[in-house]
């Protein structure tokens, strides 16, 4: 069994999903494994990362509108607003979602459906470099 790391840096212009899966697949090829997995992680607490479809784009728009609904920047409740109003809602949305992906590869290349893609969740508002971390292991 063999192993390849890389990080990928990825540039959001604030809030919304962040189609990554073409980057995923390049290291997965540049890894030259047939059978195992490689695993994404993200580097931060204020985004996140789903696999999710990607032929309609508007069932991401759907997805972080209800993202939007469910942890609203304004509640009056939470403290931790030091880096402004949407500070601890991306914390709470990156909570409720996923730091880290696994996905089988065989073949060469990830089995993602048909309708799946790998995408950055940012929740801030603000434009971020964020990086992801990626481990293929396999042989």
């Amino acid at each position: 069994m063999s192993a390849y790391s890389e990080e990928l840096t990825i540039r959001t212009q604030g809030k919304g999903t962040y189609e990554v899966t073409t980057q995923v697949a390049q290291a997965v090829a540049n890894a030259g494994i047939e059978t195992g997995t490689v695993t994404v992680f993200v580097q931060h607490t204020s985004a996140s990362l789903v696999i999710m479809e990607n032929a309609d784009p508007s069932a991401r728009t759907d997805l972080e509108a209800f993202f939007d609904h469910l942890v609203p920047e304004d509640t009056p409740y939470f403290i931790h607003t030091y880096e402004g109003p949407d500070d601890m809602p991306s914390h709470i949305r990156m909570a409720l979602t996923r730091t880290s992906e696994v996905i089988p590869v065989v073949h060469g290349r990830m089995t993602l459906g048909t309708w799946q893609g790998v995408f950055l969740f940012e929740h801030r508002r603000s434009a971020h470099n964020r990086t992801l971390s990626l481990v293929i292991q396999g042989e």
